[in-house]
C-alpha cells in the first residue's frame, strides 16, 4: 500500500476538523484541560506546547489493563508492552529510544507525584489503571514538571476522594486468563471524605511461553476541608508479578505469524521478570490567600523487586526509600500568573544485590581456530544462585522552577520559564562475580569501588499562544532541558554526559463547538545523545556526537450528528544521527564506525492512524480504532529495515442503563501476528519481539 493511500483517511478527518472553523461557535468548545505543561489549569487550546488529553470518556471505553491502552493514537507517542501488564517501552519524539526496557527520558507522575526515580527511570507497577480520570502527555523539553527529562511529562491522574460520582464496581473476564475484579468506593461526611480501592488483575497470556501477569493492589484515600484549603492524602499497596518474555529468531518469528503461538525464545535468559512489593503515601494541600495559591506535596514510597535480567539477577534485599517534596506556589497578578517552587528528593537503595542464575544449562563454545570452553546455554528457571555483587546508592535530587505566564491582551500568552535542577549520586559497590557476554560464563568481579557524579540540568523555556480567532490560535516555543543519565549507565560507562535537548516548535490549534485539531512542525536537535549499542546481548550505553530531529505531527476530530465521532492522526518523524561513531566489538576489542547521516533505529517515518465511534441515547455505544508504524531501520548502521504493521484495530462495544454498563473490548480484532520490536546488534543478530494476538474481555461494570 502506497504512503499516499495510507494517509488519505487520518489526513482527510484533520482536513475535516480544520474545515469546521466555519461552523457556527458556541461557548462550549471540544477542549480538556491540562496542568501538566504549564502548571497552571489551562484549556490545551491555550498551552503553547504539543499536547493531548486522554479524558474520561474515551478511557471508558478500553479495559485500560497498561498505560499503553491509554495512550495509543498520540502522534510522536511510541509505546508497546510485551506481557500486557504493567510493562511498558515509551518513546516521545525519539525520548526513551535508549531503553533495553520500561521508561526513561520521560517524566511520568500521578496526582503531581513523580513516579520517576531521580535516575530517570520510571515504575508503572503501582498505578492502578482502573483508577485514572485522565492522563495527560505534554511532549519535548521545557516542561515545569520534568526534572531532567527531555522527553516531556505524562500526567496520570485518578479520580479524587471527594467525586462520589467514580463509586462504581467491575467484573471482567476474557480470552487468555484475563480476569480484573475492581472497587472503588467513596462517602464524604461533615468536611472530609474517604475512598477505598481495591483491584486485583490477571492474565495467563497462553499463547506465549513464560508470559503470566498479575497485580493486587488496594489504597485508601482521605479528604479535608479546612477553613482555607483542602488536604488530599493516599496511602497504597500493590503487589506485582510479571513474566517477561525473550525474543526470536527468524525461524520462530516465522512460526509465530502462522500460528499465532511462540512456544520458546532464541534468548539464552528465559526466565526475565519483575516481582515487586510497594508501599506507596502521598498528601497535597491546596489553598488560597488572596491571589496567591500554595500548593505543597509531600510523598514517600518503599518498595521491594525481584528483577531476574540479561546475565544476572538483581534484588533489594533492603528495600528501597525514596522520599520527596514539591513546593508550589501561584500568584496571580492583573497581566498573568507567576508560578514558583522547589522540588528536593531523595533516594537510597541500601543493600542492592545481583546473582547469578542457579539452574542453567551448558554448552560448548568455540572460537576459530581451536579453542573449546563449556559456557552457558540457557537458564531452565529464574532461582538465584551465587551472590555476584553488592551495591549501596543513593541519588538526592534537589530543583527550582519558576515561570511567568503573562497575558498583555485577550489574544496573547506569554511563557517564560525555567527549572533547574542539580542531582548528585552516589554508589559504593563490590562486584565478586560479573557475566562475560564474550564468553557466556561467570567470571571474578571488578572487587570494591566508590563514584560519585553530579549533574547540572538546567531547562529554559520561552513559549506563547496568539489567538487567531476564537477558534484558531497559533503557537511557538523554544525550549531547552538536559536529560539525567541513568545510575547503571554511567556506572558502565563513568564518561558520559548528560544529553542537552533543544526544541523549536510552531503549531496551530482550533477548538469549536463540534471539532478540534493539533498541528504542530518542530526541530529538535540534541548534543550528546545516549545511544543504546548492542554487542552479543550485551546492552552498552554511549554519547553520540550530535543527533537532529525534525517532525511534524497532525490530530483532529469532530462530531456528527446522532452520536457519531471520526478522527484520525499522523507523525512523520525524521531523526538522523550528525555525528557519531559507534564503537563495534571486533574479537577481544572495540573498532569505531562512523554513523554520520544514518536513520535512528526503530522509530517509524510515519505513524498514522483512525478511530470512528457512535454514542446513542439510548445507551449503546461503539468504538473502532486503528493505528500503523512505518517501517524502520533496526540498528544504527541502517542494514536492514522491519515493514512494521499497519491497521491494527481495537473494538469496543457497549450497553448503559441506569448504572449498570456491558463492555466487549476486542484488541487486535483481526488478529494480526506481527512484531511490536525488531531489533539488530552489532554483530548481525536479528531478535523480533511479538506482538498480541486478538484478546477478548467482557466487561461488568455498575456505577452506585
Amino acid at each position: 500500500m502506497s504512503n499516499t493511500i495510507r494517509l488519505r483517511l487520518p489526513t482527510a478527518c484533520i482536513l475535516a476538523a480544520i474545515a469546521g472553523v466555519t461552523w457556527a461557535e458556541d461557548a462550549e468548545r471540544l477542549d480538556e484541560v491540562s496542568v501538566t505543561a504549564t502548571r497552571e489549569a489551562r484549556p490545551t487550546g491555550d498551552v503553547p506546547q504539543a499536547i493531548a488529553v486522554v479524558g474520561k470518556e474515551e478511557l471508558a471505553d478500553k479495559k485500560m489493563f497498561n498505560v499503553k491502552e491509554g495512550l495509543q493514537g498520540i502522534p510522536g507517542v511510541l509505546i508497546d508492552s510485551k506481557n500486557g501488564g504493567f510493562d511498558a517501552r515509551l518513546i516521545i519524539r525519539g525520548a526513551g529510544l535508549k531503553a533495553a526496557y520500561g521508561i526513561r527520558e520521560v517524566m511520568v507522575l500521578r496526582d503531581g507525584v513523580p513516579l520517576t526515580d531521580p535516575d530517570s527511570f520510571t515504575k508503572l507497577d503501582f498505578v492502578d489503571t482502573q483508577d485514572i480520570e485522565r492522563i495527560e502527555v505534554a511532549k519535548g523539553p521545557g516542561n515545569l514538571f520534568a526534572a531532567g527529562s527531555v522527553g516531556g511529562a505524562i500526567q496520570i491522574v485518578s479520580r479524587s476522594v471527594f467525586d462520589e460520582t467514580a463509586n462504581n464496581l467491575r467484573l471482567g473476564v476474557g480470552t487468555e486468563g484475563t480476569v480484573n475484579t475492581h472497587l472503588r468506593y467513596g462517602k464524604s461526611f461533615d468536611n472530609q471524605a474517604l475512598a477505598l480501592t481495591a483491584t486485583y488483575r490477571q492474565q495467563d497470556n497462553d499463547w506465549r511461553a513464560w508470559n503470566q501477569f498479575d497485580t493486587t493492589q488496594v489504597s485508601v484515600k482521605h479528604g479535608l476541608v479546612l477553613e482555607k484549603g483542602t488536604v488530599e492524602s493516599e496511602i497504597s499497596w500493590s503487589e506485582a508479578n510479571i513474566q517477561l518474555p525473550g525474543g526470536m529468531n527468524q525461524a520462530l518469528f516465522d512460526q509465530f505469524r502462522k500460528s499465532g503461538e511462540q512456544t520458546d525464545t532464541s534468548e539464552a535468559w528465559k526466565h526475565s521478570g519483575r516481582y515487586s512489593k510497594t508501599l506507596f503515601f502521598n498528601s497535597k494541600y491546596e489553598a488560597e490567600f488572596g491571589d496567591f495559591t500554595f500548593k505543597p506535596r509531600f510523598y514517600f514510597n518503599r518498595w521491594y523487586h525481584y528483577h531476574p535480567v540479561t546475565g544476572l539477577i538483581n534484588e533489594t534485599e533492603d528495600w528501597v526509600s525514596n522520599i520527596g517534596t514539591d513546593l508550589e506556589g501561584h500568584w496571580r497578578h492583573g497581566n498573568g500568573t507567576l508560578v514558583g517552587g522547589v522540588t528536593v528528593r531523595r533516594e537510597r537503595t541500601p543493600d542492592s544485590r545481583k546473582y547469578t542464575y542457579r539452574d542453567v544449562v551448558m554448552k560448548t563454545c568455540f572460537r576459530p581456530p581451536a579453542t573449546f570452553w563449556p559456557c552457558i546455554d540457557h537458564t531452565t528457571s529464574d532461582a538465584k544462585g551465587d551472590l555476584a555483587e553488592i551495591g549501596d546508592a543513593s541519588s538526592l535530587l534537589k530543583g527550582v522552577f519558576v515561570q511567568e505566564s503573562w497575558r498583555p491582551s485577550e489574544r496573547w500568552i506569554v511563557d517564560l520559564g525555567m527549572r533547574y535542577d542539580v542531582v548528585d549520586f552516589t554508589d559504593d559497590n563490590n562486584e565478586i562475580m560479573k557475566y562475560d557476554y564474550a564468553t557466556g560464563v561467570y567470571k571474578p568481579g571488578a572487587g570494591v569501588s566508590h563514584s560519585e557524579k553530579t549533574f547540572h540540568l538546567p531547562a529554559p523555556k520561552l513559549a506563547a499562544t496568539y489567538k487567531l480567532t476564537d477558534s484558531l490560535s497559533l503557537f511557538a516555543m523554544v525550549a531547552r532541558a538536559s536529560q539525567i543519565p541513568s545510575q547503571g549507565e554511567f556506572s558502565s560507562n563513568p564518561g558520559l554526559g548528560a544529553p542537552v535537548s533543544t526544541n523549536r516548535e510552531i503549531g496551530l490549534k482550533g477548538r469549536g463547538r463540534n471539532w478540534e485539531f493539533d498541528a504542530s512542525v518542530y526541530s529538535n536537535p540534541v548534543e550528546k545523545e545516549i545511544v543504546q549499542v548492542l554487542n552479543g546481548g550485551l546492552t552498552e550505553y554511549a554519547n553520540a556526537g550530535k543527533t537532529d530531529k525534525k517532525g511534524v505531527e497532525l490530530a483532529g476530530r469532530i462530531k456528527f450528528a446522532g452520536g457519531w465521532e471520526v478522527g484520525g492522526h499522523y507523525a512523520w518523524s525524521d531523526y538522523t544521527y550528525d555525528e557519531f561513531e559507534e564503537l563495534v566489538r571486533v574479537g577481544a576489542g572495540y573498532v569505531p564506525m562512523d554513523r554520520a547521516g544514518n536513520h535512528l533505529p526503530f522509530v517509524p517515518e510515519h505513524q498514522y492512524g483512525a478511530f470512528v465511534g457512535w454514542r446513542s441515547p439510548s445507551g449503546w455505544h461503539a468504538r473502532l480504532a486503528s493505528n500503523s508504524w512505518g517501517e524502520y531501520w533496526l540498528d544504527n548502521a541502517n542494514t536492514e529495515k522491519y515493514e512494521g504493521w499497519q491497521w491494527v484495530t481495537n473494538l469496543s462495544l457497549g450497553y448503559e442503563k441506569k448504572g449498570h454498563a456491558l463492555t466487549l473490548n476486542v484488541d487486535n480484532l483481526f488478529d494480526k501476528h506481527f512484531a511490536a520490536e525488531v531489533k539488530k546488534d552489532t554483530a548481525g543478530k536479528v531478535s523480533y519481539t511479538a506482538a498480541s494476538p486478538r484478546t477478548v474481555m467482557l466487561t461488568y461494570r455498575y456505577t452506585f
